[in-house]
């Protein structure tokens, strides 16, 4: 681990416990703050960036996985609901998603090799702390997809 990593983490705090009431917006930023703290402490992930947009556009999360650049879309749900985050990822919503990586990729200098989609889900309790469930390699890309110019 580099000091750099280690400074970061010292610095970084963990997302406050949600408060009753909350806003949907103020929610979904606290399910994107638990999902960002996740790919980084849990899963080893570098992130690049947070809600990266392109006119309509916007990617939750991008990171880095060992040589792989992975996209991942936060679903941040109460507790109770009837269909869970994964799950409620439809096709249009999956088209606008892959809309948004490839106009991410076509915009860098050096597009990887290898590109990668997952989903957390982020279950949020009436009161408490949230739990994130993680969903690795969704298949959001076509078989074989590969970086065309």
């Amino acid at each position: 681990m580099s000091i750099f990593n280690s400074l970061s983490d010292l610095f970084c705090r963990k997302p406050r416990k949600l408060a009753t009431g909350s806003s949907r917006a103020q929610r979904g930023r606290y399910g994107e703050d638990l999902a960002a703290d996740y790919c980084k402490r849990t899963l080893g992930y570098r992130i690049i960036t947070r809600n990266w947009r392109y006119k309509r556009d916007e990617l939750d999360i991008i990171c880095w996985d060992s040589g792989v650049l992975v996209f991942v879309e936060v679903r941040a749900r109460a507790e109770d609901a009837l269909v869970d985050g994964f799950h409620s990822i439809d096709a249009h919503k999956k088209r606008v998603l892959l809309r948004g990586c490839k106009s991410y990729i076509n915009r860098l200098q050096n597009p990887p090799k290898h590109v990668r989609f997952d989903v957390i889900d982020v279950l949020l309790p009436d009161e408490g702390e949230g739990r994130v469930r993680h969903y690795g390699n969704v298949p959001l890309f076509p078989k074989h997809y590969t970086y065309q110019a």
